[in-house]
């Protein structure tokens, strides 16, 4: 499927490409939630006097909310709707709603209820004030505890590994500047690390503590089997990040420490035989030098070959320029 939406061409009216906030609403069986969650969004900007537009991404729902959708875009001028003919997934759905979104600030929210619409203009007067991505935090959650644990362990492994010093990367409510969400690659399941991909462009990234609700109707979509996706996700993530323009760097220095580690055994072992004409039995010691000398080096010829494909499959090194003195 392709899930490239166009953007609203230099043809379209100024009446419709003026728009400040995108707020994009991915769900999956979220009917029951959604006229409610559609009533607070309009008179919470209503109160803030900003233009904007509601962009629901429906992930091959079964329930109904496609019907409805098509009544509240009907009825309110500023909602528009994605139906997918399946069930792609999170990442899938923020894609196709970042392509359409023409505000200056885009705004991320669960179809839920569990996130508090009332949040959006904190959100916005952070972006406002000079951040280029914050990220909501559930500091008091209202979930069971198969939701809560898988989520507090995440949320730590991930900031440990990553060293972004916020609580809550997959708080659902978040809000950007314009240019993140058309800088950073989005694709399997990494919308669980969107602050962490838009750290390693260069953004400023923050967080604020958010309002979380109980959850009105349906039934929750993670759990502990998320966990170990998540998990392979955030390699994926690190590697991309740090080391898919020099993958040498990576392989090279696991091939050197274990060659290192091979040699020492293995000079050990040679000592032992000199000295004594026996190496007294120490045939695993042994072994065990020849395998990490052997895999050593198989790792530093995966880097090698890593290096030079990468050198042919890659463009010039990448950087953002924030802005140009002149």
């Amino acid at each position: 499927m392709d899930t490239h939406i166009e953007p609203p061409s230099e043809s379209t009216t100024p009446a419709a490409r003026a728009v400040d906030v995108s707020i994009v609403i991915p769900l999956l069986n979220e009917a029951e939630s959604l006229r409610p969650l559609m009533r607070q969004v309009r008179e919470t900007m209503a109160a803030t006097g900003r233009r904007f537009e509601t962009i629901f991404i429906d992930d091959g729902s079964t329930d109904g909310s496609i019907g409805i959708l098509e009544e509240l875009h009907d009825v309110h001028d500023e909602v528009k709707v994605i139906q997918f003919r399946r069930n792609f997934g999170k990442a899938a759905a923020y894609v196709a709603g970042f392509d359409m979104a023409a505000g200056r600030t885009i705004i991320t929210m669960d179809a839920d209820l569990q996130d508090d619409p009332e949040e959006i203009p904190r959100l916005i007067e952070k972006i406002e004030g000079g951040v280029d991505l914050v990220s909501g935090w559930k500091k008091k959650r209202f979930d069971p505890l198969s939701k809560t644990v898988p989520s507090r362990f995440f949320n730590w492994v991930t900031g440990r590994i990553s060293g972004i010093p916020i609580h809550d990367f997959n708080c659902g409510l978040k809000a950007f500047r314009g240019e993140v969400v058309r800088d950073i690659k989005i694709y399997g399941e990494l919308h669980r690390y969107i602050p962490v991909l838009a750290h390693m462009e260069g953004y400023r990234v923050d967080e604020i503590v958010v309002q979380h609700r109980p959850r009105q109707f349906g039934v929750t979509k993670y759990g502990w089997t998320r966990l170990l996706k998540g998990f392979l996700d955030l390699l994926t993530v690190m590697y991309l990040g740090r080391y898919i323009g020099r993958p040498l760097h990576l392989f090279g220095t696991i091939g050197i420490v274990l060659s290192a580690l091979g040699v020492g055994i293995n000079g050990y072992i040679a000592a032992l035989w000199f000295r004594t004409g026996t190496i007294q039995h120490r045939h695993p010691l042994l072994f065990l030098g020849i395998l990490l000398s052997v895999l050593g080096v198989q790792f530093l010829c995966t880097g090698l070959l890593a290096d030079m494909i990468t050198r042919q499959t890659l463009p010039n090194e990448k950087y953002n320029i924030r802005r140009v003195l002149a």
